[in-house]
């Protein structure tokens, strides 16, 4: 089964293998939860991959058909996403191209954090509208993440939060040598952007760290692109929902129907020895992308709704999970989970919108 964030960017290049397999969300009639079907993130999914072929040479334009920057014009009005008007079409360039309309005062951007942009992007071919995430927002992008368009990445990364600017995107910094058919774009085309930096904040938990409460398993926190280990104390797993804090985070609090976005690792209790690890956000091949799903909503188990609402952004929190408040008698087979085994997760809230 594969959870797709359906508020990610809608056009981001999504490489091989970087999906994240999310073993928290309903799988049809396997799941015991009642939560829903995952074929509309799915289909969205879908709708926005592009190609990862190399197998043509990247697209390059000549000297003198190079677009200049400020034949980008932005219209912005009140009350409407911003309109970007190109000068001749098509707009074409080789390299990544930034102007930046007005200078932000807020906090510096790093390659390391989770940016919350808003962006119009169009086609550079026929100016037509790709993706408004004005109109329809989009989860934070991990900059790290390795299926965001590097042309983009490049452009957010050491600017200011507050900072508005256009960006000319060429077609290797953007959905490389196939295009993206489903979109309309070609491998020829440039993809054009008008972007508001909104804020910047750590991928990961952030706050005071808290004493681990006595029963509870013990977590060693290995970085965000290694699962954490998770050893369980010399006892029986308890009956009943049970989770702490290791970090009181500092930020809004969760509440339900949002969209929470999370690192985590999730084991298998085994009496007095390290858990058995069927999915983290550290595994090899995500990248320590985070991943993003409705909360309080009954989209992933009970045990996650139960324990995560309520929570502050920030927060690192620990949750021992019985099979009735996860997937119940039947398990789910998928993650290697029986129908008698005990889940615990160690979770740091990284955003909530």
């Amino acid at each position: 089964m594969r959870f797709f964030d359906v508020r990610r960017i809608p056009i981001r290049l999504l490489a091989a293998g970087t999906l994240p397999v999310l073993l928290l969300a309903g799988c049809g009639s396997s799941s015991s939860n009642g939560s829903g079907s995952s074929s509309k993130a799915s289909s969205s999914s879908k709708a926005a991959t592009a190609s990862s072929s190399t197998s043509l040479p990247p697209y390059t334009v000549a000297a003198k058909d190079v677009s200049p920057i400020s034949d980008v014009k932005v219209t912005t009005a009140t009350g409407k996403s911003p309109a970007i008007t190109l000068g001749k079409k098509p707009f074409q360039v080789n390299t990544t191209t930034v102007a930046v309309k007005s200078q932000g005062t807020g906090a510096v951007v790093k390659d390391t954090d989770l940016a919350d942009v808003s962006y119009v992007a169009v086609n550079g071919r026929t100016g037509k509208t790709l993706a408004d995430t004005f109109a329809n927002a989009a989860g934070p992008m991990y900059l790290k993440d390795p299926s965001q368009f590097p042309g983009l990445v490049k452009a957010i990364t050491g600017k200011k939060v507050g900072t508005t600017e256009t960006i000319a995107v060429p077609p290797k910094e953007a959905f490389g040598s196939e295009g993206n058919s489903q979109l309309g774009v070609t491998r020829k085309d440039s993809v054009v952007f008008y972007l508001k930096i909104n804020g910047a904040r750590q991928n990961l938990a952030s706050g005071t760290t808290v004493a681990p409460k006595s029963g509870m398993p013990t977590v060693k926190w290995n970085g965000i692109t290694k699962p954490a280990t998770i050893t369980m104390p010399n006892a029986d797993a308890p009956k009943k929902l049970e989770s702490a804090n290791l970090i009181n985070g500092n930020g809004p609090t969760v509440k339900k129907g949002q969209t929470l976005t999370a690192l985590y690792t999730g084991v298998i209790w085994t009496k007095g020895k390290a858990g058995k690890v069927f999915d983290s956000t550290g595994n090899t091949g995500r990248y320590g992308v985070p991943a993003s799903f409705p909360i309080g909503e009954g989209k992933v188990i009970p045990g996650w709704d139960k324990a995560l609402v309520g929570k502050k952004i920030g927060d690192r929190v620990e949750i021992v999970i019985p099979p009735s408040d996860g997937y119940g008698k039947t398990g789910n087979p998928q993650g290697g989970i029986k129908g008698t085994d005990t889940l615990v997760f160690v979770v740091d809230i990284v955003d909530a919108s």
